[in-house]
């Protein structure tokens, strides 16, 4: 049963969608702003399509989409009530699969999610030495091992992974995994890094490395730059 996870601030229409969406076999989760939709998304590694609603408080669709295009990919639809041009050239260049105009047809909408389920997207996965990560399946495996790891630990992985034999500052690691909006300490991140360390470290290895007075580095087996 797909899930698909309803990201709109009008609770009759929230409620409209989980009703229509169920009816047709969906599981649907739900959320009435912006920051509610990420929390929700994070805390849910199973969601197969986005309805995103672009007006939304706290954090409006277009933030949230450019966010969980971070690390996912993810089927986004986003939901409007203004048909401007602008607004759909915008939602497409930030990654948005397609893109509906309220008011709509029940009907229409289903097609929509049939379409980007059954056009899906190709797999992406990222692979440092023994390390694979799986940005479909939200899965980290080492040595054909699953890791287990907490949505934070694994937006990290992911960024230093998209970034092999590069160093990521500390400022851009707290942008990409806590938001720009973050205003919480710095060693968080530290934290995070140590944890990650535990899970993905041998005993004779150091995978992550620190670049002191800069940030952090992943490095490929044999590459000590």
């Amino acid at each position: 049963m797909p899930t698909v996870l309803v990201i709109e601030d009008e609770p009759g229409m929230a409620a409209y969608l989980k009703t229509e969406l169920q009816f047709e076999d969906y599981s649907v989760l739900l959320a009435y702003d912006g920051l509610e939709g990420l929390q929700v998304y994070e805390d849910n590694a199973q969601v197969d399509v986005i309805l995103l609603d672009w007006m939304l408080p706290k954090m409006d669709g277009l933030g949230v989409l450019r966010r969980i295009r971070q690390t996912d990919d993810v089927p986004i639809i986003m939901m409007t009530a203004r048909d401007y041009v602008s607004d759909k050239v915008a939602g497409l260049d930030y990654g948005a699969d397609d893109y509906i105009t309220k008011p709509f047809k029940m009907e229409e909408l289903l097609a929509r999610i049939r379409v980007v389920l059954r056009r899906g997207h190709e797999r992406a996965t990222y692979q440092v030495n023994d390390i694979q990560l799986d940005t479909k399946a939200h899965s980290a495996v080492k040595n054909g091992t699953f890791i287990q790891l907490s949505q934070r630990e694994y937006t990290l992985l992911l960024t230093l992974i998209k970034n092999v034999n590069q160093v990521v500052s500390r400022d851009e690691l707290l942008d990409q995994v806590w938001g720009t909006d973050y205003t919480g300490g710095t060693n968080i991140l530290d934290v995070y890094i140590r944890h990650l360390r535990e899970k993905i470290d041998d005993d004779d290895s150091d995978v992550i490395q620190t670049v002191r007075g800069i940030g952090y580095t992943m490095r490929t087996a044999g590459n000590d730059n």
